[in-house]
């Protein structure tokens, strides 16, 4: 129970935490980019089966690797896609948690 807290609260209630603590001018325009980070799962659909609650998503599917999780930090690097890259890092960090909280129950 506490694995599927932790990676969906981070999913959907961590965006509308940032968004109130650390952004008060566009706060909803920070919310809808930190939800919309939700979109990488789109890969999701090239597995099969296309969900598996005991399935790391982390380097399994393609928008989870290694190498587009070092896009994702690299977009933190520029001002224009600095929200995106750590929304998407955000997601990232929801998937590996819930990784390492699906080694420590097996």
């Amino acid at each position: 129970m506490l694995r599927i807290l932790l990676h969906y609260g981070i999913h959907f209630v961590v965006p509308f935490i940032i968004g109130f603590a650390f952004f008060k001018k566009d706060r909803a325009k920070i919310i809808m980019i930190f939800l919309g980070a939700i979109l990488i799962d789109v890969d999701h659909l090239l597995a099969d089966p296309i969900f598996d609650s005991n399935r790391c998503s982390i380097n399994f599917h393609f928008l989870h690797s290694y190498w587009a999780i070092a896009v994702y930090l690299a977009l933190t690097f520029f001002k224009k896609s600095r929200l995106i890259g750590f929304a998407l890092l955000l997601h990232i960090l929801a998937d590996l948690i819930d990784c390492f909280l699906m080694t420590q129950s097996n």
